[in-house]
């Protein structure tokens, strides 16, 4: 496997966010939650080999794009809508060199955005699918959903991810409960 080198995600993350501002601190600690549980569970599933260097340095940047849009309750003043997060962030990225983490952050929005649904629901998006493919993209997607930027120290449980996501539709469901058994192996719904 051609494996990108190991990068610092904190250096990267320091060239666009003052260290120590809220946003910092708010993007910092959501991301080291993701990162601990997709790891937690790398770790628990041995035989699946997922890269654990790449999960922990992906589910660190998966929201580098956040503070360019406008979403003052998580202390962002950019002028880009919060759904447009994941692709500006690959954008930022690909310009580090990058490209498989940029994968991450344009994937990982809800459980993947369908370019049925980008057309359908006329999104602000680039016009190609936006889903999660590699199991290690799939994982740290699967991850982000149990923890909200606005209560940092919350685990949002099950039925609380699902209920949020039914908002976008029974799909979205679907494969959240599809990843809970995989990553997991239960259904605790």
């Amino acid at each position: 496997m051609n494996k990108e080198l190991k990068v610092d995600p904190l250096a990267i993350i320091e060239k666009y966010y003052i260290k120590g501002s809220e946003l910092y601190h708010l993007l910092v600690n959501h991301s080291e939650q993701v990162k601990d549980r997709a790891l937690e569970i790398a770790r628990n599933h041995p035989e699946m080999n997922l890269d654990k260097q790449f999960i922990a340095e992906a589910a660190m940047l998966h929201d580098i794009g956040i503070f360019k849009c406008d979403a003052p309750r998580i202390f962002c003043y950019g002028t880009n809508k919060y759904i447009e997060h994941g692709y500006l962030g690959a954008n930022i990225l690909r310009e580090e060199g990058l490209y498989k983490h940029a994968l991450v952050c344009e994937r990982h929005t809800g459980v993947g955005i369908s370019l049925d649904m980008i057309l359908k629901n006329k999104l602000p998006l680039p016009h190609r699918d936006l889903l999660p493919l590699s199991i290690e993209e799939q994982l740290i997607c699967y991850a982000d959903k149990f923890y909200s930027k606005t209560k940092l120290n919350e685990t949002l449980p099950i039925h609380k991810i699902r209920t949020n996501l039914m908002h976008y539709g029974e799909h979205e469901v679907i494969s959240f409960d599809s990843w809970n058994v995989l990553f997991e192996g239960e259904k605790n719904i």
